[in-house]
């Protein structure tokens, strides 16, 4: 057991440590987080929370593990989890988009229905307003297959794509680069279990303070999404 536990692991805090103009290698800042019992958090095993017992009509995988995205809003991908509160379960939608990982749109709530996802949507939309023809990737869930679902994709012009059935390497990326393991190990909760006011509290700072923001990836080359669009519009002008 660790002493301390800490989000990141030593490659991530040693871009953070360049970044403020400290010179060490990866290797001395893993000799010193084991010296001083530090250690990153560790994501939960994964729990599988998609419906796919339903009636409505299921998009091909037009996604393909295909997950080289060239620009911004070509491809968006959504998902879905839960956070354990003292009133219950407590689920939140999520809108990335693959090609800076950043979140979008997002959307909490105490149901599972199509109105959680709706939103996540809708919220994208009203922030990114991408255009015709972008691909939005999701798993084959009902809240996604849903009428009401579709039928806003259809009428923004986006083609839909599902991951195929119980193959979660579909979705990689998700998980990859700011998924919902790692939601969970860097809320800062810790096994405790929130109110449902504190855990909005907790994921809007999380996503729109630290996580769009701050976050350092390894696959943007150690940019957090929102640096990682900048940098890519100033050289693309």
């Amino acid at each position: 057991m660790c002493a301390a536990a800490k989000p990141m692991g030593r490659r991530r805090i040693h871009a953070r440590l360049q970044r403020e103009g400290v010179d060490c290698s990866p290797n001395r800042v893993g000799r010193l987080m084991r010296q001083h019992g530090i250690c990153g958090l560790r994501r939960r095993k994964f729990k599988a929370t998609t419906n796919s017992r339903h009636h409505f009509p299921i998009a091909p995988n037009r996604l393909a593990r295909n997950f080289t995205v060239r620009a911004p809003d070509q491809v968006w991908i959504s998902d879905i989890t839960y956070l354990a509160c003292q009133e219950g379960w407590e689920y939140l939608a999520t809108v990335m988009d693959l090609y800076s990982r950043r979140i979008v749109g997002w959307a909490m709530q105490s149901t599972l229905d199509h109105s959680l996802t709706v939103r996540a949507l809708e919220m994208a939309l009203s922030q990114r307003q991408p255009t015709p023809g972008m691909i939005h990737h999701s798993d084959r869930g009902v809240q996604y297959a849903y009428g009401d679902y579709q039928d806003l994709l259809e009428g923004h012009g986006m083609i839909p794509s599902m991951s195929r059935k119980g193959d979660c390497r579909d979705n990689a990326p998700k998980s990859a680069a700011g998924g919902f393991g790692t939601l969970k190990c860097e809320l800062g909760l810790h096994g405790l279990r929130p109110t449902r006011e504190q855990a909005h509290r907790k994921v809007f700072e999380y996503i729109e303070v630290f996580y769009n923001r701050q976050r350092l990836h390894s696959t943007l080359g150690y940019l957090s999404p929102v640096e990682f669009e900048l940098q890519s519009a100033a050289e693309a002008a």
